[in-house]
């Protein structure tokens, strides 16, 4: 069987636990036959050529005009993308060139860790055999682009500070394509326990070998 290759890029704010959080997920990916290599440096950005996936788990943080050109680069050329919570989707906020290519940016987490569904809103290989589940974590508040493909919804209740949120719902789970590249998104996956629910492993696990082709 071929080899693939993985980089895993993680850092950032350590309240997410980008090392312990990606360790959950190296394992998995070697037994699906992927060699995999560990960075804490966005210089690994700049010479992704022959990399099949990119995992990043690097809340908030910056990153240089080169580092996201290299990034993008080579997501248009066919490298996957992927990542959960925080680490893909409130990384670099300064960047909007990178928030184009995530296709979602966080807003919020209103009211911090509270209850909240996720609801399954399309067939697709990463969602197949789930249909909703619980958390009790941070509910993810996107700005998303209308391009993504939806997987996965979350609705709000009302807020006392944000009373208008009530009823509105936000894609939780989506994926969707940069030139010939696949990019899986999950927001849910603040803490190690959520990611050890076994609805979000097993979405991000199919999500990971989904955007490496």
């Amino acid at each position: 069987m071929t080899t693939r290759r993985a980089l895993v890029v993680r850092g950032g704010w350590e309240g997410h636990l980008p090392v312990e959080a990606t360790e959950l997920f190296i394992p998995f990916l070697r037994e699906n036959d992927f060699e995999v290599t560990v960075s804490d440096d966005l210089d690994s950005y700049l010479d992704l050529d022959g990399t099949d996936l990119v995992l990043q788990c690097i809340s908030m943080g910056e990153i240089t005009s080169e580092q996201c050109k290299g990034l993008e680069a080579a997501v248009r050329s066919g490298t996957g993308f992927a990542g959960w919570h925080g680490g893909i989707v409130d990384s670099f906020r300064s960047n909007t060139d990178y928030s184009f290519i995530t296709g979602g940016q966080f807003i919020s987490h209103p009211g911090g860790f509270v209850d909240h569904e996720i609801e399954i809103v399309a067939e697709h290989p990463i969602v197949a055999g789930i249909n909703h589940f619980s958390l009790h974590t941070e509910q993810y508040y996107v700005h998303a682009d209308p391009t993504n493909q939806v997987l996965a919804t979350t609705t709000f209740k009302a807020h006392p500070d944000y009373p208008w949120i009530a009823g509105a719902t936000m894609p939780a789970v989506w994926t969707r394509t940069w030139g010939d590249g696949r990019i899986f998104v999950c927001t849910p996956g603040h803490s190690l326990a959520d990611l050890e629910q076994p609805e979000v492993r097993t979405i991000i696990e199919r999500g990971l070998l989904w955007a490496s082709k």
